[in-house]
């Protein structure tokens, strides 16, 4: 344990700081880090770096070379550098490098140096010029800050959806600021700076002049300034040597150092974790490092090489030439298990597992000595947070090992920290390895999540590995292996050395029928790598019709899409597709598309009576279809024309086509419809009142109603109606005007077609039983029965039915005797029937 301390440096009397090295670096650089443009992403993320930077001892023929490595130091792109003058490099929160030019001008490019895209800053950026930028992160994404030739400060919180934001002007700035930053505060970013010995804070609306809490006298320039990983926190380095370290908001201080170094630092950043003990603040010069915080000594490192600073979440990483080093609070179980003497449970129970290892008695002692003060749960609890944050896996194996021989002297420890922690560390040993080049603490993959740290894996293109991740860990297909497949096949489509079968059928073989993979989303990276006919193969796996029709009308396959919106038999689809149809082609090519596809051209029939009728005239005349043709003129006889001559027109246009399709029937219907209409309006002019598009009986009704009974006779003639339909339309219309003496002599100018059970009938509808006696008497025997019963003659309607010994008869009158009234009726009738029976 002495030895494992050994690197451990105090920092006041609560809290230990140690350094150790991540990697030792290959990347073989040709300048120092200080003649360089650096950016190192967080969350051991890749490192950026551009030679050669413009500089007046440089020559100009001289073109910088931007070189992307992984943190292990592995070259990952190198391209030379042919556009702008570069002020700043800076990664996204989705690991994007930002190259932002002194004209403004930001060139986004990917982790293995693809450019994906550019934006632009404003036109006032371009016209003053940049002169200094920071990169932040927010909860909103990354942002910007432009420090611009006339002094004035542009901020965007989020470059996704770029919003500039000119800052207030600061009195009497003239010159660049001595050192400014970014804080975020209240979900709001605001700009702190540094001009001589005063601060300003830069919000939304206003200027503010501030004065840091407890701040030593004497200070005439701040030299530097940073920010806490989290925002919450502030460090001021003066000119006096003096660093103070206080919350973001400058309203309460943490401690004051004296460094007694006046020269200004290359670097200060915060070293501090959540939870932390000692929040410090870590300063670098040329070749020493400082850990200083709120104690009398500080802690020194001597710098061997030029050296970059990259804060953590819960530490702070150290870039040189020849290292990669992490320099962190020592956590709280590790100090705990690990300082000398260490009486606490978790030192005492890994001292019981080496002994027991050994086979030494003293392993039961130590055990009993932890149990005795009931702190068995704690030493475990302990061992296994302790070995969260241990690098090494030597150093891990050895503290899970005793958390598990804790385990087994417990009845009731929930296994779930120790399986997870396991697990936790498995991925992150295996993404900490040198080709990887990921170095994680635990508390950063913790906050990083899961998903994230795939998404990551899958940017470096690294899919073995993050699939092996997704069935050790059991992720659900959607979330894991399934999302890493499509984003392997969208970089296959990318290989364009390799045909589009191969391809193809590569993608095919591997992803199969996944679930949660669409191949539609393939497919339109291949279409927008130039590789249509790759696309086109790809959405021959795609099940969904839905997702491949949308695609193949971007990619101008109409005629296909319209195939696989038919074979789908969605409707919608069809529809769809067929107005880009109509959009794209010229109006004989799309009917002749049309008449290949049956359904199409049925679907799109329906359309047009709806919405476009001329189109649907020339669909018909198009295919010679005069059944429909003449069907669609009778329509619009009646939809579009009101002038009867427009309407005769176009019913002769369509008898015409009724001729030609050979349905004489449809035709001489026709013909007789164009002759009612000149005969309604000719009574309309003769007789006024309204007879246009009346039906033909309605028109003789209207014509008998009117009393004009020889016209209707007439019309009834000129129309064949036959008698027994004028019979009744006569009958009905005479007894609506309750003409009874008409009717009576209408009843007595023939014998009736159709009886005279209907007058009886008519007349009780009226509720005239008077005038239905008068027809009663006139019904034949088939009906006698029933006209009695509708006049209420009960008793010589069972005269009648017992004289036709119809059984029927004699059931329905029996049904209409009630009472005492029709009870002798009823007798009679029983009587009947039973005489009837008896012979």
């Amino acid at each position: 344990m002495d030895c494992y301390t050994a690197n451990w440096n105090p920092l006041g009397d609560s809290a230990f700081y140690r350094k150790y090295e991540l990697y030792s670096m290959d990347w073989d650089l040709k300048e120092e880090l200080r003649d360089c443009l650096v950016a190192a992403a967080p969350y051991g993320g890749p490192i950026a770096l551009l030679r050669n930077p413009w500089r007046k001892e440089k020559p100009a023929s001289v073109r910088p070379v931007l070189e992307i490595y992984s943190a292990s130091g592995l070259p990952l792109a190198s391209l030379l550098w042919k556009s702008g003058p570069v002020v700043s490099l800076g990664w996204s929160a989705e690991e994007e490098l930002l190259c932002i030019q002194e004209d403004g001008v930001v060139l986004v490019y990917g982790l293995h140096g693809d450019f994906r895209r550019h934006f632009s800053l404003g036109n006032d950026v371009f016209q003053n010029r940049i002169l200094d930028t920071q990169i932040f992160h927010t909860e909103f994404g990354s942002g910007v800050a432009i420090l611009t030739g006339a002094h004035r400060f542009i901020l965007s919180v989020n470059i996704s959806e770029l919003k500039l934001r000119r800052m207030p002007e600061v009195p009497g700035l003239q010159s660049v600021p001595s050192c400014w930053t970014t804080l975020c505060q209240d979900r709001a970013a605001h700009i702190l700076l540094a001009v001589g010995p005063d601060l300003y804070l830069l919000d939304q609306s206003a200027c503010s002049p501030v004065t840091p809490s407890g701040l030593a006298p004497g200070v005439s320039s701040f030299l530097q300034m940073a920010v806490s990983f989290t925002y919450r926190h502030l460090a001021l380095f003066t000119d006096t040597g003096y660093i103070w370290m206080g919350t973001a908001s400058l309203k309460e201080k943490l401690c004051e150092f004296n460094c007694n170094i006046r020269a200004p630092p290359k670097q200060m950043v915060w070293c501090s974790r959540p939870r932390s003990k000692e929040r410090a603040v870590v300063v670098a010069w040329e070749r020493r490092l400082m850990v200083v915080g709120d104690a009398p000594e500080s802690i020194q490192f001597v710098l061997d090489e030029d050296s970059y600073l990259v804060p953590e979440l819960d530490g702070v990483r150290i870039l040189s030439r020849s290292t990669h080093e992490f320099l962190h609070e020592v956590p709280v179980a590790s100090e705990e298990i690990f300082k000398i003497a260490s009486m606490a449970p978790g030192a005492l129970l890994l001292e019981a597992q080496k002994e027991y290892e050994k086979e030494s008695q003293k392993a039961d002692e130590y055990l009993r000595e932890i149990q005795e003060l009931g702190q068995l749960t704690q030493a475990v609890q302990q061992c296994i947070e302790a070995a969260g944050h241990e690098h090494q896996p030597d150093m891990q194996k050895s503290l899970l090992r005793a958390a598990s021989f804790g385990k087994c002297f417990l009845d009731r420890f929930p296994p779930d920290s120790f399986v997870h922690m396991c697990q936790d560390l498995r991925v992150l040993n295996a993404v900490r390895d040198y080709h990887i080049g990921i170095p994680l603490t635990y508390t950063q993959y913790k906050q990083l999540t899961i998903q994230v740290l795939l998404d990551r894996l899958v940017l470096r293109r690294l899919y073995p590995l993050a699939i092996q991740i997704c069935e050790y860990l059991r992720l659900p297909e959607v979330q894991g292996v399934s999302r890493i497949l499509a984003h392997w096949a969208c970089y296959k489509v990318q290989q364009k050395d390799v045909s589009d079968e191969d391809v193809a059928r590569a993608i095919n073989q591997k992803l199969g029928d996944t679930p949660g993979v669409s191949y539609s989303d393939i497919a339109a990276r291949a279409y927008g790598c130039g590789r249509t006919e790759l696309a086109i193969k790809l959405l021959e796996y795609e099940p969904r019709s839905g997702e491949q029709v949308p695609l193949l009308l971007k990619m101008k396959r109409s005629k296909l899409a319209l195939s696989k919106a038919i074979e789908s038999g969605d409707t919608d689809l069809v529809f769809t597709v067929l107005l880009h149809l109509k959009n794209e082609l010229n109006r004989g090519d799309f009917f002749m598309t049309l008449r290949n596809q049956p359904m199409a051209l049925s679907l799109y029939r329906q359309f047009c009576k709806h919405q476009e009728l001329e189109t649907l005239k020339d669909l018909y005349n198009q295919d010679d279809n005069h059944q429909e043709l003449g069907s669609f003129h009778i329509r619009a006889s009646y939809a579009a024309e009101e002038r009867i001559e427009g309407r005769v027109a176009a019913l002769q246009t369509a008898a015409d086509a009724f001729y030609k399709a050979k349905n004489e029937f449809a035709a001489k219907a026709t013909e007789d419809q164009m002759r009612l209409l000149r005969l309604q309006r000719r009574l309309e002019d003769e007789l006024g009142g309204r007879f246009l598009d009346l039906s033909l009986h309605d028109t003789v009704t209207t014509l008998i109603l009117g009393g004009h009974n020889k016209r209707a006779e007439q019309l009834a003639r000129d129309f064949r109606i036959p008698d027994k339909r004028l019979w009744w339309l006569k009958l009905t219309a005479l007894a609506d005007l309750e003409d009874w003496e008409e009717l009576e002599k209408f009843s007595k100018s023939k014998k009736s077609p159709i009886g005279y059970l209907p007058f009886v009938e008519i007349c009780m509808k009226q509720h005239n039983k008077y005038e239905a006696k008068k027809y009663a008497s006139r019904v034949g025997p088939e009906h006698k029965v029933k006209a009695l019963l509708l006049v209420g003659d009960v008793a010589q309607a069972a005269d009648v039915a017992i004289e036709h010994r119809n059984e029927a008869e004699l059931s329905l009158v029996l049904s209409h005797c009630t009472g005492a009234t029709d009870g002798a009726t009823a007798d009679k009738i029983q009587r009947a029937r039973a005489q009837a029976q008896k012979k």
